[in-house]
């Protein structure tokens, strides 16, 4: 799983995760900062930021892309300048028929750090102890990155537990009878 932290004017973190479905192992995190700032470059690092992704995900070929959703407070300029960045982490996915999952920065906190408004620190280290890492992982955008991504593992987890649970309670149950529409209002109307 690849996880991703898009950023408008920051760094754009990104995580790589594997699961064998009870524990989870980092396979490579980091963060691109921009070379240029100023809006005159922002074409530039929004190619930069493909580059990069296109690059991670022919090394580990992940089975999915997690990425953050554009936080709504944000103002409109930043709002848009993030979105474009989204945008690029979508077409890389979707060069490679890649499926995309989006999570809100609340949902992820709530996921990983069991808080939705859980800060930069909790995160960090909660991101550490669920991948059994030595060290904290720096910068604060690789370990959300990495948090994307553990909310998608966990989130997907979740949903086969649910799936396999509505088809054993369905499975012993025998198939309800289906009337024709109108059938029990004739009989009703019959015995009047």
């Amino acid at each position: 799983m690849l996880g991703v932290d898009p950023a408008a004017a920051g760094a754009t973190g990104y995580g790589v995760i594997e699961s064998d479905g009870r524990r989870c192992r980092m396979l490579r995190f980091g963060a691109l900062r921009a070379t240029r700032k100023g809006p005159e470059h922002f074409p530039q690092r929004l190619r930069e930021i493909h580059t990069m992704l296109s690059e991670l995900i022919e090394e580990f070929e992940p089975r999915g892309v997690a990425v953050e959703s554009v936080f709504t407070a944000l103002n409109m300029r930043t709002a848009l300048k993030l979105a474009e960045v989204r945008g690029v982490v979508l077409l890389a996915a979707a060069q490679r028929n890649i499926s995309v999952h989006s999570y809100s920065p609340r949902e992820v906190k709530a996921c990983v750090a069991g808080y939705g408004h859980a800060g930069k620190e909790q995160m960090q280290q909660m991101v550490r102890a669920m991948l059994g890492m030595s060290e904290t992982p720096e910068p604060a955008d690789a370990a959300d990155a990495l948090a994307v991504a553990l909310c998608h593992v966990q989130a997907a987890q979740y949903r086969a537990r649910l799936d396999a649970g509505s088809a054993r309670a369905t499975a012993g149950r025998p198939a309800p009878e289906i009337r024709p529409r109108g059938l029990h209002s004739r009989i009703a109307d019959s015995r009047i």
